[in-house]
């Protein structure tokens, strides 16, 4: 080990990470190797064998220097990932302290704001968490930004993330391995994502190694995504993206139409506005802005790497300064005495939708202060708490005026948006139009209430086994709905559809009427005979729209409803069928 040390045997290899937002590569992680055709050749082997010998700081700062020097012989842009676990960060604080991260890149002509220190950590940091702080400090000062690795396994937990405010949180494999198929993995995903919002992080998705899991990543709206479907460990950076991925990240799941129609993004909300520098500028600086800018309403603060650390409200800023003595004595401090240090942070890219939440948090502040917005963890402008109400407000109007008034699902007119939507995005889909069998004299029977029942039955048996990401849930009206799936397992949700709702229908009949396995009642001629058990039929139709020219909702519709007679006539639970663009579907082999 000291062997390759001294020799400086050490090769990194860059392995990319992807701004799916954008389409483009944000930047690489560096990995380092051991001398080829050895034992210590792969990362673990080698860091194990380190510490066995007491020289893992050593190995650590070798091939942080390694990985520097690599990347900036390229001339590939983006930022440089850079390995430090928390351990070797403090013995370098402890040893070098401000003086730290030029040191850490020696002779390097990196630029420190280049460089994302990923935290890396096979021990407990819970009794170093001061410490620590000092040292991510210190990096910060230089216009480093810091990565918490792994999170989510092992000594990467929460009140790392919590305490030091990383400005990206990368989410281990484990949770992206086979997430396409996996409902409880989403589930987790989301769970994390929320607190990734309230933090203002930006997260990395890890591991991603599959079409279908990078799909998900996508739709759940994760900017950074790194694993070997994305570009493999290699000598060379990737300069760009390879053009099989470039097409698959330009075909998103369409947003939700209360989010199209209410703005979309918190861009929407964005004005322009100047920040106030913390540890430079004064409380007469932000008078001064105040007076210069009269519709600001609150001045944002950030730190020496354009991150948000506060923010002012002018109306209080204006009642400390109207006191006695308060501008001599506090007129040079700085800005940061009057802030709140805890604003709202809101992501660009962050939907009018997700942004709902803040209006009832228990922390209302937002009304007065407004919030900060953001692009990739920076300083981007400001939004107005009025702003943020009428938007979801308008959104939540738009939505109900369209909506089904008992199940309070999307009717007609979003239906056709949402085909249309899908049709622009080129995105393939199945439409599934569904209605209820026997439906007519079960309610004639057991009355409209009753029927009713039946109805939101119905709903909550499809949006229950729907991916509310990727699949649209819409209600025509009656016993109708239309389903509009982009999963790839759409034929199985729909299996699992009926064979529940079947089930479960039965249950709202009488004891006499599941006795009977069904009913007597009247058919549309007035004749009186024997209905058994409501059941639920559906009518699929594949559309691949790059394949059909001039494609309209109305002709996706019809053709669906088409589809759906078959299964009427034919006593069927599931017809499926591929839309050619003809006028009518013709039957898939």
């Amino acid at each position: 080990m000291a062997g390759i040390l001294r020799e400086r045997l050490l090769r990194p290899r860059f392995q990319p990470v992807i701004d799916l937002s954008h389409s483009r590569i944000y930047g690489h992680e560096s990995l380092i190797r051991g001398p080829v055709d050895t034992t210590l050749h792969f990362p673990d082997a080698l860091f194990a064998e380190a510490r066995r010998q007491g020289l893992h700081p050593q190995l650590e700062l070798a091939s942080f220097r390694a990985g520097a020097q690599g990347f900036n012989q390229n001339p590939a842009a983006g930022k440089l990932f850079l390995n430090l676990s928390g351990s070797a960060l403090i013995h370098y604080w402890s040893l070098w302290g401000d003086e730290m991260p030029l040191r850490l890149l020696k002779d390097c002509t990196l630029a420190p704001s280049d460089i994302i220190v990923e935290l890396t950590e096979q021990d407990p940091l819970s009794e170093h968490m001061s410490t620590l702080g000092s040292a991510f400090a210190c990096l910060r000062e230089y216009g480093m930004r810091i990565a918490l690795d792994d999170y989510g396994v092992g000594n990467s937990n929460l009140q790392l993330w919590a305490e030091m405010q990383p400005d990206l949180v990368k989410i281990d494999r484990y949770f992206f391995n086979g997430i396409g198929h996996d409902d409880r993995k989403q589930n987790m995903v989301r769970a994390i994502l929320k607190v990734a919002q309230y933090l203002g992080t930006a997260i990395v998705a890890e591991g991603i190694e599959t079409a279908e899991d990078l799909a998900v990543v996508r739709d759940l709206e994760i900017r950074y995504a790194q694993g070997w479907l994305l570009g493999r460990p290699d000598e060379t950076l990737l300069t760009e993206l390879t053009p099989p991925l470039r097409d698959s990240l330009r075909v998103r799941a369409p947003a939700p139409l209360s989010q199209r129609s209410a703005g979309g993004t918190a861009a929407s909300l964005r004005v322009e506005a100047p920040a106030a520098l913390l540890n430079k500028h004064t409380n007469d600086d932000v008078h001064r802005l105040f007076i210069e800018h009269k519709s600001l309403h609150a001045v944002a603060v950030v730190d020496a790497d354009n991150r948000p650390v506060g923010i002012i409200n002018r109306r209080d800023f204006s009642e400390h300064y109207a006191q006695r003595y308060t501008r001599e004595l506090f007129g040079r401090d700085a800005c940061s005495t009057f802030m709140n240090a805890e604003p709202v942070l809101v992501d660009l890219d962050v939907s009018i939708d997700q942004l709902s939440h803040v209006l009832i948090s228990e922390d209302q502040r937002y009304l007065m202060d407004g919030l900060i917005i953001t692009r990739d963890g920076r300083y981007d402008g400001l939004a107005t708490g009025e702003t943020l109400v009428r938007s979801v407000t308008e959104m939540r109007i738009e939505a109900a005026r369209y909506a089904n008034p008992l199940t309070s699902l999307p009717g007609n007119i979003p239906i056709s948006r949402h085909i249309a939507t899908l049709l622009d995005d080129a995105a393939d889909f199945t439409i599934c139009y569904g209605d209820l069998n026997n439906f007519k004299p079960f309610n004639d029977v057991y009355g409209y209430w009753r029927g009713d029942d039946m109805i939101m039955l119905t709903a909550d048996v499809i949006k229950r086994h729907c991916d509310p990401l990727r699949d649209f849930v819409g209600h025509v009206g009656g016993d109708d709905f239309v389903v509009l799936l982009r999963s790839p397992d759409w034929s199985e949700r729909i299996q699992r559809i009926i064979a529940e709702f079947n089930e479960r229908a039965i249950d709202l009949y009488d004891d006499e009427g599941r006795r009977n396995g069904g009913i007597e009642a009247e058919d549309r001629y007035g004749v009186p005979r024997f209905f058994p058990f409501v059941t639920l039929g559906v009518g699929a139709l594949t559309v691949t729209p790059s394949l059909c020219e001039r494609i309209r909702p109305e002709d996706i519709a019809s053709a669906a409803a088409h589809v759906k007679h078959k299964v009427k006539h034919g006593n069927l639970s599931l017809v499926a069928e591929r839309y050619s663009g003809a006028s009518l579907p013709q039957v898939a082999a």
